[in-house]
């Protein structure tokens, strides 16, 4: 019986099979896949070498007042843009005033006080040359002379440094930037212990990041003389690429790097400067600097000619009899989306497949 029912099925299928075929209707073909190869050699690539960094600007100055008072006015709004010499804050004027004032009319009486001291002093002297009067009565009133000049003096610097205390109260911006937080209110009692706001010089804007000591080597290698002014003249320009992955339109350059090597993270501390022409660029904010670094004389192949392989890189090479067969390699990236720097499994000469990689297997013939 089973027999039987396997025979009934084999003549079923091989009806059907027919009846396709009758029908005009093709059986599926094995397709062969198509692939394309090329042969590995040299060339020159500039790499763009990223950098953490955070912008501050250039001449970011902290606003606190040289007099004590309450705050009159607030003449400014955090994120305004200022130029120098605009007024930022008023501290009440009327004591700074007052203390002007009494030391105008102080100068005013040691002016009279050295006058009659002058016409003392000069009367006596006639009286002396005229043997009326003793020495010591012009040695007292030349004495007096003096001392009322040196008064005089005294409040006359007195009036300056009431002056300039009552300039004081009046608290403009000495850079021109753009105003930051204001943590002070109208009314508040100010002092030179209280922080008003900082105003951020952003006309130029310094992106501080760490450069590897790698960098630093390569430097070296390129002919760094140990003269960071020099040094710093053969970085190329740099680009600042926002978090959201816009770049600054103005390139940079880099301007400053300390003279030591961090022991701890192994970096110099380095500021790249941009232009700030537009005011785009705030203080604080947070991106990648991006140095393009010279590769000479290296192996550069497609991205799709690489898989990952668990903890594996692979290439699959062609060999003399058109057969593929995998190669472990490390590779470094490009940066510009689309290639790999290959450091170690391959070499000039070598041919590869490109196109169609993920669906080589290990001994395939390789049409090209």
């Amino acid at each position: 019986m089973g027999k039987r029912k396997a025979l009934i099925w084999t003549v079923v299928i091989g009806t059907a099979v027919f009846g396709l075929t009758a029908c005009g209707l093709d059986m599926p073909k094995e397709t062969k896949t198509s692939f394309e190869t090329m042969t590995v050699k040299k060339q020159d690539l500039t790499v763009p070498v990223k950098f953490s960094a955070k912008l501050k600007g250039q001449a970011d100055v902290t606003i606190t007042p040289q007099v004590s008072g309450q705050l009159m006015k607030i003449c400014v709004s955090e994120g305004q843009q200022v130029t120098k010499g605009t007024v930022l804050f008023v501290i009440d004027s009327r004591n700074a005033q007052l203390e002007l004032e009494a030391a105008q009319a102080n100068l005013q009486a040691a002016l009279a006080a050295e006058n009659s001291a002058k016409l003392e002093y000069q009367s006596n002297k006639n009286l002396f040359e005229k043997k009326i009067v003793s020495s010591y009565m012009l040695d007292n009133s030349q004495n007096a002379y003096k001392q009322a000049q040196a008064s005089v003096a005294q409040a006359r610097a007195a009036v300056n440094r009431a002056r300039v205390n009552l300039g004081f109260c009046t608290i403009s911006s000495p850079v021109t930037g753009v105003i930051g937080e204001i943590p002070v209110r109208t009314g508040d009692q100010v002092s030179p212990a209280s922080h008003m706001t900082i105003v951020s010089g952003n006309t130029n804007m310094d992106a501080e990041f760490s450069l590897p000591e790698s960098v630093l080597e390569l430097a070296i290698a390129n002919g760094f003389n140990g003269n960071a002014a020099e040094s710093l003249k053969m970085f190329p320009d740099v680009t600042f690429v926002m978090k959201n992955g816009t770049e600054y339109e103005h390139k940079g350059r880099i301007s400053s790097a300390t003279g030591m090597v961090n022991a701890t993270t192994g970096s110099i501390a380095c500021k790249a400067t941009f232009p700030n022409p537009d005011g785009i660029l705030y203080s604080g904010i947070q991106g990648t600097v991006v140095m393009p670094a010279a590769k000479q004389d290296v192996i550069v192949i497609p991205q799709t000619a690489v898989l990952r392989l668990q903890d594996k890189t692979l290439v699959y090479k062609v060999k003399s009899d058109s057969t593929a067969t995998a190669v472990t390699v490390t590779t470094q990236d490009a940066g510009n989306g689309k290639d790999f720097i290959i450091t170690s499994g391959l070499n000039v000469g070598d041919k590869i497949v490109t196109v169609g990689a993920n669906n080589v297997q290990e001994g395939e013939q390789v049409l090209f």
